[in-house]
């Protein structure tokens, strides 16, 4: 008899550690996806169409291996002819290579998306839907926006709310129908509430703003992260300027948020100190297990009486990477390539390597002075407990 009860206790016990595990989700943020002529030129072929899955060769694998990474399409698939700065239009192909990368969702909101106007603009929803690609911040109509913004995006239990704003499109206004979301605090506010509504487990706010080349941000993001946040937004991502900007943890009570003003580019042809590069950053969501029905004697009658929790996550991980781009003039290579901070060149040139060198020494020595309670991720971390990582 004692042997039963013991079974049944040691039954009991494993059954409940199980249901309380936590459930997690990853997510992978990225800067400026741009394509300038230069790029062009690199990825065109010798039967005229452009090849760029060895851009993001060496990256695949971390990107892939995010549950949802997002990045800023900030180039236009407006059809040919194709063209670079000042008004870019790129081929399908280079959304096709970033799917095959690994990207789950492009934000489309920024002062590049409307240069080849309103059938630029249309054009690159239609080709980012035929390839099932989530996306978001420009629409074809207003009837569009409503029924698809703010976008709910579910994966592995989590209900996520991503927002995203550009501060102006270059003077260029969309004619109707077509529609921009722009950085206009009754809008917002309105959306926000709408995304709360929703009962989401966390709401991201991707904002287009900023100064380019700077690489603090001005009195006008932080007073608008601090308003974005004050109205219910739970994390906020910036883009634009072209070149890192720091990342803060903002604790407020038992809440963690996490700014990050500029991840910088991701890829380009700039080759300016600070915009030769950019950063990845890294950021884990943790909630509990939905509660289950978990006494040994229980039936499945039983399990209807538990409700669930108000949905809800706590910020796990949250880390960089520094990623370099290797232009074909410095690395003697075809295409460009996106190289890791971590680990040798996978070519020999002395000349990418000191400049990849000098960027990061740069950026490194930026965000260890200005970043509050995030580091850079060190693959020496992967496998220890929560506790011990360089968070």
């Amino acid at each position: 008899m004692h042997r039963i009860i013991l079974t049944l206790l040691m039954l009991y016990s494993s059954v409940n550690l199980l249901a309380q595990q936590a459930e997690r989700l990853t997510l992978l943020f990225v800067g400026d996806l741009m394509q300038h002529r230069a790029q062009l030129d690199a990825a065109r072929t010798t039967d005229g169409r452009y090849d760029y899955t060895s851009c993001f060769s060496l990256l695949q694998p971390v990107i892939s291996q995010a549950d949802i990474a997002v990045g800023n399409l900030e180039v236009p698939l407006g059809g040919a002819p194709y063209s670079g700065y000042p008004a870019f239009s790129a081929p399908d192909a280079y959304l096709e290579a970033l799917r095959e990368a690994g990207f789950d969702l492009l934000l489309t909101a920024n002062n590049h998306c409307l240069d080849r106007q309103g059938r630029g603009l249309a054009r690159t929803i239609h080709q980012l839907d035929s390839l099932q690609m989530a996306h978001t911040g420009s629409f074809l109509s207003a009837a569009h926006r409503r029924q698809h913004y703010p976008l709910l995006y579910c994966c592995k239990g989590f209900r996520l709310v991503f927002l995203n704003y550009t501060y102006g499109t270059n003077g260029i206004q969309a004619a109707p129908p077509y529609v921009v979301n722009y950085i206009d605090k009754q809008q917002m506010a309105a959306d926000i509430a709408q995304a709360r509504s929703m009962q989401p487990d966390a709401i991201i706010a991707c904002m287009h703003w900023g100064e380019e080349y700077r690489s603090l941000p001005n009195s006008e993001q932080r007073q608008l992260a601090d308003w974005l946040l004050a109205q219910g937004v739970t994390h906020v991502i910036g883009s634009h300027p072209h070149v890192i900007q720091p990342v803060e943890l903002r604790k407020a009570g038992s809440k963690v948020h996490v700014v990050a003003y500029s991840l910088g580019n991701f890829i380009s042809n700039m080759s300016a100190p600070h915009t030769d590069g950019g950063m990845l950053l890294h950021m884990e969501l943790i909630k509990p297990a939905p509660p289950q029905a978990v006494h040994p004697f229980s039936t499945p009658a039983d399990s209807l009486r538990f409700t669930p929790l108000k949905p809800y996550c706590t910020l796990g991980i949250c880390n960089y990477e520094l990623v370099w781009t290797a232009r074909p003039q410095v690395s003697g290579l075809k295409n460009f390539l996106l190289c890791p901070a971590q680990g040798p060149l996978p070519f020999a040139s002395p000349r990418a390597e000191a400049l990849r060198s000098t960027f990061l020494k740069n950026e490194r020595n930026l965000l260890k002075k200005y970043n509050i309670g995030v580091n850079e991720h060190t693959y020496a971390e992967e496998g220890k407990p929560d506790s011990e990582r360089n968070n």
